[in-house]
């Protein structure tokens, strides 16, 4: 059963422009992407995929391999689809191209239930929630699960609500049955194809969540647990604390 990486990468963004290509510790920030993506061990082959030439360039100088698409795609996940139309792989990893730090057994972790059951047409990731704040912040996404593993419901919102601890809840916050989304995906290549011709459903255009929509059609998604965190960069800032983070494991070396 083959599985290919996807990295989907644009040069635009409203917050940083050209993120893909920001120099850190000497390489291009998709490369360290790349890299980190090729150690996971179930991993056959990892291809970039963008619509911008300069992107382009820079895999191909170090010699990774990127494909072309077209550069109209809505979501990531239509330009991952767009590749996949052209694989034979069996499983299709949606490794975001701003996660520089992503290791290899959080990918694996992933992997793993949809390699020993072909019935789970896609997966992703939870790891534990680690403050009060995350918990309410609205940019950090919340996943409930059922006791097979499965999500029931992905949210911005604090979720679920302790009727029983409510007044307690900043202080007892740890006992909620909720995790933290990371946002890797693993698709079954059939249910990655038509996954972009399914229609956008009401939860999804709320949450502006697009696994939403995959559950609202009645598609289980398997989440799987782990206690590592990437490092996602969304600023100039986020970068600089990456770039530290890296010089610090240099130096431990």
């Amino acid at each position: 059963m083959g599985v290919t990486v996807i990295i989907p990468a644009r040069y635009a963004s409203t917050r940083f422009p050209g993120k893909p290509l920001a120099e850190l510790c000497g390489k291009p920030m998709i490369q360290w992407v790349y890299e980190r993506s090729v150690l996971c061990a179930s991993v056959d082959r990892v291809i970039v995929a963008t619509d911008d030439e300069r992107i382009a360039r820079a895999v191909t100088a170090f010699c990774g391999e990127v494909v072309m698409t077209r550069a109209d795609h809505a979501t990531g996940t239509d330009r991952l689809a767009e590749v996949a139309a052209g694989l034979d792989d069996e499983l299709i990893v949606n490794v975001q191209g701003d996660e520089p730090l992503i290791e290899p057994a959080m990918i694996e972790a992933a992997i793993a239930p949809l390699l020993a059951d072909p019935t789970i047409p896609m997966g992703t990731l939870k790891t534990p929630l680690t403050s009060f704040e995350e918990y309410q912040n609205p940019n950090v996404v919340k996943v409930v699960t059922d006791l097979q593993g499965f999500a029931l419901y992905f949210s911005r919102a604090p979720i679920p609500f302790p009727r029983d601890f409510a007044n307690q809840l900043e202080l007892r916050w740890a006992e909620l049955a909720t995790a933290k989304h990371v946002g890797l995906y693993v698709y079954r290549r059939d249910f990655l194809l038509r996954y972009p011709q399914l229609p956008s459903t009401p939860l999804e255009s709320q949450e502006c969540l697009e696994q939403l929509r995959a559950l609202e059609h009645g598609y289980r998604i398997r989440v799987a647990e782990t206690d590592l965190i990437g490092q996602g960069v969304d600023t100039p800032e986020d970068l600089e604390k990456v770039r530290m983070k890296i010089m610090m494991m240099q130096g431990q070396q």
